[in-house]
């Protein structure tokens, strides 16, 4: 494993402990590579290539309509505007030349609320189960920290999300509230969200 701040070899069923073995690092870039038949893969920060691959996830996941707020009919220009323009960074995970999965970053709030940060998370769902989800939220704790954010908040966790809520419990997030009907479930109806946070040190 190299140890170099900015270009890291990491196994992907390894990557969410790196932040145990390196607090400190800048973790820009992760490379990906296989090793003894270990699957490796990169995030890095997304370019304007990258939107075909972020695009087709996001309109998979969209239009599922279980865990994220947007219409299940957003155009592409209304997603890219959501998920690339208007956040402040944006990742994607690369596996064989193929993007497997994508984050945002961005403040919670504006002016004085600036401090905390916000983020959205999306998987191929072709490729949920395999730690993509758990790799993605390791490198954006790292970034939000290497960013100056002082914490992390979720607004809107939808109560039936249940891999999601395990995820962020494995990161220490605590639950700091629970909205009653929040959420328009595509086939459940009205369902509850949490608000998930977390300090950053």
């Amino acid at each position: 494993m190299s140890r170099c701040p900015l270009h890291i070899d990491i196994p992907l069923f390894e990557i969410y402990k790196i932040h145990l073995l390196m607090p400190s690092a800048n973790f820009t870039n992760y490379t990906s590579r296989t090793i003894m038949g270990r699957m490796y893969m990169k995030i890095r920060e997304f370019r304007n290539e990258d939107w075909e691959g972020v695009w087709n996830i996001l309109q998979q996941v969209f239009r599922s309509g279980e865990t994220f707020p947007n219409d299940p009919n957003t155009s592409e220009s209304e997603a890219r505007d959501y998920w690339v323009s208007k956040p402040k960074f944006t990742y994607v995970a690369i596996q064989d030349g193929t993007i497997v999965g994508s984050y945002h970053l961005k403040d919670n709030q504006i002016g004085l609320g600036s401090h905390i940060a916000n983020a959205g998370y999306v998987v191929s769902p072709n490729n949920r189960g395999r730690g993509v989800g758990t790799a993605l939220a390791d490198h954006s704790l790292n970034v939000a920290v290497n960013k100056g954010y002082t914490a992390i908040q979720f607004n809107l966790v939808v109560s039936t999300n249940n891999a999601s809520l395990r995820l962020w419990n494995k990161f220490g997030f605590t639950t700091i509230g629970r909205i009653p009907k929040a959420f328009s479930y595509k086939d459940k109806g009205l369902v509850d969200a949490y608000i998930l946070y977390k300090e950053l040190k």
